[in-house]
């Protein structure tokens, strides 16, 4: 399957040669330069070595620190090639790469915000093999993955969906992911879609939604996805997967029996993006790490009512807002 993912999306860059230059003030080749020159200042620990605003809101994990500091100080190499998001109509950069903390394993994902060529907003999520109470984080041995290039293609226009209805498909997966009951709730799969989540792959990843298998993710809340990458057919998102620690069994579709694996309050926070065309979402990369129970993000400017989906709640109308992330 991912054989096949691989084969089309380089026909679809085959299709577009190049990469239109956007009308802003810093297009994609200056966001996605921005973005290089960050990585190359992250893993030198050395801010002189990215264009830096005088101001930076900078955080990680969802806590809001001083601008270096956290990873920043311990990060010692970079595995495998990244993948670059770009949406100059938002100012917005998105990267996903694995990383080495020593003899740590790390999936990283970040979110800059760029205004007049200067990085002012930082955003990063990285997963460790921490342990809480809970299940440990999940996630695959980084010196044996390798991202599948393809997810860099360029979309060709005719394959293309507005940036509207690339947001409404992220946000129907994470409606079908909540309280996941086996209905598929606003987002349609191509055939082949693959999901990597802080490195682990999972194919027919409709299927795995059909059996139900998910019921015990209580809530996907906060959801906001702050950049489209048009050319690319990405959105990149954030939010939060709530496990209130209530349901213990449980009965698939299919009539298997399944137990959860949260036996108390527990969430994951994330920054997960979701390739797109007209047959539905393609490919999905995922970056999460473990969070207290009902965390809220620094970036989030409209948080949603308190609700249970297990009990018939819903979180409010609407797709998840879109644009600059500052407060």
């Amino acid at each position: 399957m991912k054989t096949n993912l691989s084969a089309f999306l380089m026909l679809c860059a085959l299709a577009v040669p190049g990469q239109r230059a956007l009308a802003a003030d810093c297009d994609k080749a200056c966001l996605e330069g921005i973005a290089a020159a960050y990585r190359a200042a992250y893993f030198a620990h050395d801010v002189q070595r990215a264009p830096f605003a005088s101001k930076v809101r900078f955080t990680e994990n969802n806590v809001e620190m001083a601008l270096p500091d956290g990873t920043w100080d311990t990060v010692t190499a970079e595995l495998d090639v990244p993948l670059v998001l770009s949406d100059p109509s938002t100012g917005q950069v998105g990267i996903y790469t694995s990383v080495m903390q020593r003899d740590a394993q790390g999936y990283l994902a970040v979110r800059l915000r760029v205004r007049n060529r200067q990085i002012t907003e930082v955003e990063q999520v990285i997963a460790t093999r921490r342990n809480l109470s809970g299940p440990p984080t999940p996630m695959a041995d980084i010196t044996q993955y390798h991202r599948d290039p393809a997810l860099n293609a360029v979309i060709p226009p005719a394959s293309r969906l507005p940036r509207a209805a690339i947001i409404q498909q992220a946000d129907g997966y994470f409606s079908t992911l909540q309280y996941n009951t086996g209905e598929i709730r606003g987002a349609r799969f191509a055939a082949g879609a693959v999901r990597n989540e802080n490195g682990l792959l999972s194919t027919d990843i409709e299927q795995g939604f059909r059996t139900g298998q998910y019921r015990y993710n209580n809530r996907v809340r906060d959801r906001d996805c702050f950049l489209v990458d048009e050319e690319r057919g990405f959105a990149m998102c954030r939010g939060f997967i709530d496990h209130k620690g209530v349901l213990d069994t449980y009965t698939l579709t299919t009539g298997a029996p399944a137990k959860s694996n949260y036996q108390e309050p527990q969430s994951w926070g994330f920054l997960e993006s979701f390739k797109v065309t007209r047959d539905g979402i393609i490919a999905v990369e995922a970056t999460f790490s473990a969070a207290p129970y009902f965390l809220r993000s620094p970036w989030t400017r409209r948080p949603d009512a308190v609700y249970d989906a297990s009990k018939g709640g819903t979180r409010p109308a609407g797709v998840p807002a879109t644009g600059p992330a500052s407060k």
